[in-house]
């Protein structure tokens, strides 16, 4: 299946690096940190067959533009969600499902909160809202989750330390979160390195953002009692095996049509089992 490139512009002086293929009702699909939307392509080549499929490198990563911090809201959940219902009426597509994985399954979240006329369906992979991603961390068992401690810095020492040694850091989240490395060849390893070093400042600024206006959003959310109203599809590791959560009852609050899906494999579920993740979009898609 052959993609198209498109550079979409999405607000001012920024444009999203946009790979797009096939016909038929359109889906959205969002990549993760420390990643590109390379890491949709092999789920993206089986849905094209009978979808549109929309694969955007998130603001701040990849190919798309990277517009520096002036605030808390440039790289805000709300923005980047903003960014993609441009991409997906850019492109002629008023209502759209969405799939997010990791950084985009947060933005998935957020997109499906502010903009449901908008939005179809929605499916995450391996991630908890914002919300409860912070509540859940506690004590040493924390310390999986140290990259959100450091990145949560105010601006300057994140960077330059990231940046000291940057294929080591980010290299570190996907050999650690990876069950199969066969899954990451070295070609796909390579650009994800070659992204994230030129990226450095923008990809902080995402996660800094999720330490602050992202939470006071979606606390705002739960003060009004406000869900996510279209069918929604969870895959998770049992992250809560080891945090002492109830990751589907979480879930449930924000999503009361859930299917939610423990799997086996590690974090990076679209290229470790992207038959399994293209088979529960699909089942998705019928809700």
């Amino acid at each position: 299946m052959k993609f198209d490139y498109v550079r979409v512009p999405v607000a001012d002086g920024v444009e999203l690096n946009t790979a797009v293929a096939g016909s038929g009702s359109p889906i959205v699909l969002l990549h993760g940190f420390p990643q590109t939307h390379l890491m949709w392509r092999h789920v993206a080549a089986d849905l094209a067959v009978e979808h549109t499929v929309i694969c955007p490198d998130l603001r701040g990563y990849g190919a798309s533009d990277k517009p520096a911090e002036d605030g808390p809201d440039t790289y805000s959940k709300r923005t980047m969600g903003t960014d993609v219902v441009a991409v997906a009426k850019a492109l002629g597509h008023d209502r759209f499902a969405l799939a997010g994985h990791d950084r985009g399954a947060l933005v998935a979240i957020r997109t499906g909160l502010d903009h449901p006329e908008h939005v179809t369906h929605l499916a995450s992979l391996d991630v908890l809202p914002t919300l409860d991603m912070w509540n859940v961390m506690h004590g040493v068992s924390a310390q999986v989750g140290f990259h959100l401690y450091l990145m949560a810095q105010p601006p300057g020492l994140p960077e330059k330390m990231i940046a000291g040694a940057s294929d080591d850091f980010f290299g570190y989240f996907l050999d650690l979160w990876t069950n199969d490395p066969q899954a990451i060849p070295a070609d796909i390893r390579r650009a994800y390195l070659d992204a994230a070093r030129a990226a450095i400042p923008s990809i902080v600024a995402d996660y800094r953002a999720s330490a602050g206006i992202d939470i006071e959003h979606d606390q705002a959310d739960r003060d009004a009692g406000r869900t996510l109203t279209m069918p929604v599809t969870v895959l998770q590791q049992d992250w809560g095996a080891m945090l002492g959560f109830d990751a589907a009852g979480l879930w449930k609050a924000w999503a009361p049509d859930l299917h939610h899906v423990p799997v086996t494999c590690g974090h990076f579920m679209a290229e470790e089992a992207p038959g399994l993740v293209a088979k529960e979009i699909r089942a998705l898609l019928t809700r």
